[in-house]
């Protein structure tokens, strides 16, 4: 391999917004998620609602229960 071609590899820990942290392997210095396996609904299997800028508040403005006038 050449010389000064590749980039640095580190071992990082990437950490979730829950506080989870995995040890992974990056050519970034560290990585920030939002979401991971440990509070991701698809493998918790609890429904959790993120409300990112009132978007839940507008959908049920919009479609939510309507009564008769």
């Amino acid at each position: 391999m050449k010389e000064g071609v590749h980039p640095e590899y580190h071992k990082i820990n990437a950490v979730c917004a829950c506080g989870n942290a995995v040890e992974l392997g990056s050519i970034l210095p560290e990585i920030k998620v939002e979401i991971c396996s440990a509070c991701h609904p698809f493998f918790t299997g609890k429904q959790k609602l993120i409300d990112s800028a009132g978007r839940i508040d507008k959908f049920n403005k919009k479609y939510g229960k309507q009564t008769a006038k």
